[in-house]
């Protein structure tokens, strides 16, 4: 497994899409490739000929705790019919999946952005620090990135797709999906062990109504992410 535990990020000026983005991905070949893929496969690959990396993040909306992304490259016959977007898995078949994929997987890394980082950058920002962390820790620099959701900064001079729900729809960045929310589940559940009375191996550091009621008794702590509303009256309060 490689980890690792994300404090600083420089921002890098790249054009968002370069040349080699475009030719790629409207390359006739590939279209025409992409068109007769495994019809068994639920999920299928964005590029066939090109081993892309697949990135996703975990638990930007948590009231407490990291944003954690992961990224991986999956070898081009890897097949697995219960893979999708970890949102849509119970916590058993996301448990069952992620010895399966770090097991298969030719590289993949898993970084945390902690709150302290998080009030500090923003969490759109860490997001994308998360996911950069992660693509570094594959130890080679990639081809091609798919990114799940529509915002992402350039990684060095990489191509790279944006895709909506794109963890819905290809198996890299679904794969790096289960692996975010899984590391991260686990990190919190550790962090539960120090601060039972959040529940935080149950809710995850979630905005749950168990949650806040805990918050409002026992206050925040330092995993606690300040920047973010904890409780509605915040807002009244001005806070």
């Amino acid at each position: 497994m490689f980890l690792i535990k994300c404090e600083s990020f420089t921002t890098r000026t790249t054009s968002p899409e370069c040349p080699i983005s475009r030719s790629i991905r409207n390359s006739p070949h590939l279209n025409y490739l992409r068109s007769h893929q495994n019809p068994n496969a639920v999920l299928k690959r964005f590029h066939v000929l090109v081993d892309e990396v697949g990135t996703d993040e975990a638990g930007r909306g948590c009231l407490a705790g990291p944003v954690t992304a992961a990224a991986l490259i999956l070898p081009s016959d890897f097949r697995n019919e219960m893979l999708n977007d970890s949102k849509l898995l119970s916590e058993n078949k996301r448990s069952i999946l992620r010895p399966i994929i770090e097991n298969s997987c030719i590289r993949f890394g898993v970084a945390h952005v902690f709150p302290r980082k998080i009030d500090e950058i923003n969490i759109l920002n860490a997001s994308i620090l998360a996911m950069h962390r992660a693509i570094e820790q594959l130890g080679a620099i990639p081809k091609f990135i798919i990114v799940d959701g529509n915002r992402f900064k350039p990684f060095l001079d990489v191509p790279y797709e944006c895709i909506i729900q794109g963890d819905r729809k290809y198996m890299t960045i679904a794969a790096a999906s289960v692996l975010a929310k899984t590391h991260r589940d686990t990190y919190m559940e550790e962090l539960h062990k120090k601060y039972p009375m959040y529940n935080w191996k149950r809710n995850k550091g979630y905005p749950t109504k168990e949650h806040r009621e805990a918050i409002r008794k026992y206050g925040i702590t330092e995993h606690h992410r300040k920047s973010f509303r904890q409780l509605p009256e915040q807002l009244a309060l001005n806070l």
